[in-house]
């Protein structure tokens, strides 16, 4: 069992200590009775608050007592390991874990830490411009009630997994009943986990709990370190005001603020890892964090004054988890020098906005108060804020950690902060942490009508779609599909020529129809929004290429001389997967690249063996994984294991490889298995999979268009306010486009030689089958030597192969194409293109592919100089 013992008033709770919550039981009559080491989790302090005179001190919390960084990390991060248990590692997977503000904020980051991949949030009462409000709710008994919840990203919350929710103490359950009803209305989920270090009910709101979750049609449990109750005794509330009226009266003066010597330490914080939970926090953030903890930890001990044994490390009110990590990592670096015969010994507490009683008695939890003002410019205007037991505690030094918002003149005042510490101590050290502020997106307004999955649902603005709930093995074993009640509420398949200019027969598309919406932004803007980090590709479109007559004419010619060669590919992956995957596949091809080529495998299948195949396209988008409703949607109409996942062409594999990931996280998420993730494609250049029409890197004639030649669809859409969580991902029908249409007439050139490839695809395939197709991924292999010897440090900037490359021209902003010495024909339209947009193109002779393309890197406008290359920005 850790040790929670109470450093500063040297009580533990065992049998012959001072309890310190002794002071206020013999005055007030209050008792505190449960669990054997509850006296050692809490004490009892009185504060000036009209609502509840009594305050539970925490002993483990790290925001009023001085602790050891180990204990109060480790109660939180051993809650989680519960959590963890409790709902299984898939469960565990899908979960997020919000804390509450200001108390909880570094206890529910432990926890987060412990239930292992899950995100956390905490609540916050620091509006943030720029961050829209994803809910809020109050705490009823608190000095100051109404929180705010900004996560950077607003799917956060809208996802179906189990919501953990942390507090400190579960006493009325009152703040976690709000919380859940604010967040149910807008994002109902079937299971929530309430966790807290103490579980302090009374009797009469032990059954409130079961009864909320039967209301609400979802589970609810319970998990404490400790439990038990208060008695209070008739009157306590007024006798607890009159006491702390008499105290206070009679309060020594507290000492005088003076001149502080404050040695500033430059922490080295890891760019982009955020502060703390106030905007999310993820298991990558923490990745980052925790690599560079060493490295900041030990510029704070070298700060520290020579022959100091006992340092306080101060949080800033919500701001615990940064400095907490800091002082556990200082902890542990210093803990292993012989610093004296004792080591170092290192205490962690919080500021805080709560005003308690200070009584200077072993019996009492709060023995010590400094008084100073608020220095974070706070919303609700200025005020007094307080850190408890730092006065007294004979400190040779406090690290006082604050964001940069709360790095102003009132910190460095004569009253603030840092001068009211160094009365107390001999040394004061300040570190601040950026204060993390979400980028603003660079993308259009969102349309003013609610999406389709916020109909009916008043106020409801954001509707992204997030992780979702895993099925246990109750439900998994019911006769019907367990995905029948969610597959449900999805619309069936958009087709033509409703929705793209294919007939209906062709292709069904699993995407929302977002054609109204204004989704279109110039080039060069996109590309520096999408380079800065302010935006994602998938949140925004190009704007549709309009080929001139030169390049259509060469789009024809293309297609006439290639049409054979492609024929013999669409017949050769098809008779592929028919012999090794599926006698009845589901095709399921990648839109929108992938969709043409889904359709003449179609007809190739119609046509050389009389079967109809299934064809529906979907949405997978890099960094976001493939749209896990369309997933549902398929695994309630067909049977996983015959979906076969379709695309146009491999360039590095990134795609084949988002997929498996994606199709993984599903499984343990939904629990639906069958799903195969390997990919048939045209053309494998990249030697990323098994099924494949062929390995050369050569002219497919349909990556020469975007929407013209792939059904008249835009590429797929995934952002928040257009996507709910239960919607497709969105695309947009260019029906305007209808004029310069060539989808059809391309499928219909390519099928009309599938009588002249029959015998050469025959041939093809029983080499294939007999062959080691094992990928070698020698593509991605060149990609990443390529980017290192262009100086571009960022596989995603470089894109191989001639439909990549073609991509690159017509959608991003290029910096070159590189071309292998002597490719002929098959780069005439790249040749075009570049020289239309005035890229230059480079002869190599030693590429593994016919070309490749490269994104400016560090783009921004006018970011090129004059020689052609990128400057740094």
């Amino acid at each position: 069992m850790i040790n929670a013992a109470n450093d500063t008033t040297d009580t533990t709770g065992a049998s012959g200590a001072v309890w310190s919550g002794a002071w206020v039981a013999e005055r007030l009559g209050v008792e505190l009775v449960g669990d054997e080491e509850l006296s050692g989790l809490l004490g009892l302090a009185l504060r000036r608050n009209p609502k509840r005179a009594h305050l539970l001190v925490s002993n483990v919390l790290g925001k009023h007592v001085p602790q050891s960084p180990a204990v109060v990390h480790g109660y939180g991060f051993e809650l989680g390991r519960r959590v963890r248990e409790l709902l299984g590692a898939a469960g565990a997977r899908t979960a997020v874990v919000l804390g509450y503000a200001e108390t909880a904020t570094g206890l529910g980051h432990s926890v987060a830490d412990g239930v292992g991949e899950a995100p956390y949030l905490h609540s916050t009462r620091r509006p943030v411009e720029g961050v829209h409000q994803a809910g809020g709710f109050e705490e009823s008994h608190s000095h100051a009630t109404s929180h705010l919840l900004l996560p950077e990203d607003p799917t956060l919350l809208a996802g179906r997994g189990p919501l953990v929710l942390v507090d400190d103490e579960f006493s009325t359950g009152n703040t976690v009943l709000n919380t859940i009803r604010a967040l149910h209305e807008r994002y109902p989920r079937k299971r929530y986990v309430v966790v807290a270090l103490v579980d302090m009910r009374s009797a009469a709101d032990q059954g409130r709990l079961a009864e909320f979750a039967q209301e609400i049609g979802a589970r609810v449990d319970l998990v404490a370190a400790a439990k038990g109750t208060v008695r209070l005794p008739e009157g306590v509330l007024e006798k607890g005001q009159a006491l702390v009226a008499e105290y206070e009266k009679a309060a020594a003066p507290t000492a005088a603020a003076r001149a502080a010597q404050v040695t500033r330490v430059e922490l080295g914080w890891p760019d982009g890892v955020p502060d703390g939970g106030r905007h999310g926090f993820t298991p990558s953030h923490r990745a980052r964090l925790e690599s560079a903890l060493p490295g900041m930890a030990a510029r704070l001990a070298e700060a520290l004054p020579p022959g100091a044994r006992r340092v306080l490390v101060l949080g800033f009110e919500e701001l615990m988890y940064a400095p907490l990590a800091l002082a556990r990592e200082l902890e542990k670096s210093t803990n292993g020098l012989e610093k004296s015969a004792n080591g170092l010994e290192i205490r962690f507490s919080t500021t805080t906005r709560s005003p308690v009683l200070a009584v200077d008695d072993p019996g009492y939890a709060i023995r010590s108060r400094i008084v100073f003002p608020a220095h974070d410019e706070p919303a609700d205007g200025p005020g007094e804020r307080y850190a408890y037991n730092v006065a007294g505690g004979d400190f040779d030094a406090v690290v006082a950690v604050v964001d940069s918002t709360a790095d102003t003149p009132a910190l460095h005042a004569a009253d603030g902060l840092l001068a009211t510490l160094a009365a107390h101590t001999p040394s004061v050290l300040l570190a601040v942490v950026p204060s993390y502020t979400p980028p603003v997106r660079h993308h259009r307004a969102a349309p003013s009508r609610p999406s389709a999955a916020a109909a009916g649902k008043e106020g409801r603005r954001f509707e992204g779609t997030g992780v979702k709930e895993p099925l246990d093995a109750a439900e998994q074993k019911k006769s019907i599909s367990p995905v029948t009640e969610r597959s449900s509420m999805l619309p069936e398949p958009l087709r033509g020529p409703d929705f793209s200019s294919y007939a209906p027969d062709e292709v069904g598309w699993l995407l929302r129809d977002l054609s109204e919406v204004t989704l279109e932004a110039p080039t060069e803007e996109r590309e520096e929004a999408i380079q800065s980090g302010g935006a994602h590709y998938a949140e925004s479109l190009p704007v549709e290429y309009q080929p001139s007559e030169q390049y259509q004419a060469l789009f024809h010619s293309a297609l006439e001389a290639s049409a054979e060669r492609i024929a013999l590919a669409v017949g050769v992956v098809t008779e592929t997967l028919l012999a090794e995957r599926a006698a009845r596949p589901v095709l399921v091809s990648l839109a929108r690249a992938g969709t043409p080529v889904g359709v003449l495998m179609r007809r190739w299948a119609q046509y050389r063996h009389g079967v109809e195949v299934p064809h529906y396209a979907v949405s997978i988008v890099r960094g976001r994984g493939i749209d896990a409703n369309a997933l549902r949607w398929l695994a309630a109409h067909h049977d996983p294991a015959a979906v076969v996942f379709v695309d146009g062409w491999t360039g590095k594999g990134a795609i084949t490889r988002e997929l498996a990931a994606a199709l993984l996280e599903f499984e343990e998420s939904d629990g639906i298995t069958g799903f195969d993730p390997e990919i048939a494609v045209l053309a494998d250049p990249g030697s990323c999979v098994r099924t494949y029409g062929t390995r050369e890197d050569f002219l497919i004639p349909s990556a020469c268009l975007n929407s013209t030649v792939s059904g008249l669809i835009s590429r797929t859409v995934l952002r928040s306010d257009l996507v709910g969580p239960d919607d497709f991902h969105g695309a947009k029908f260019y029906r305007e486009l209808a004029g310069v249409d060539v989808s059809v007439e391309f499928l219909d050139a390519i099928a009309a030689r599938f009588a002249d490839v029959v015998d050469a695809v025959d041939a093809r395939t029983k080499e294939l089958l007999a062959a080691d197709r094992t990928p070698t991924w020698e593509g991605w292999a060149a990609v990443e030597r390529i980017s290192e010897e262009y100086g571009i440090h960022d596989v995603n900037l470089v894109k191989p192969g001639v439909g990549e490359t073609t991509r690159v021209l017509l959608r991003r902003v290029p910096w070159k194409i590189l071309a292998r010495a002597g490719a002929g024909a098959d780069l005439d339209h790249v040749r075009l293109l570049a020289e239309q947009r005035g890229v230059p193109v480079e002869e190599v002779a030693e590429l593994p592919y016919t070309c490749v393309g490269l994104i400016h890197p560090q783009y921004t406008r006018g970011a090129t100089g004059a020689d052609g290359k990128a400057v740094a920005v």
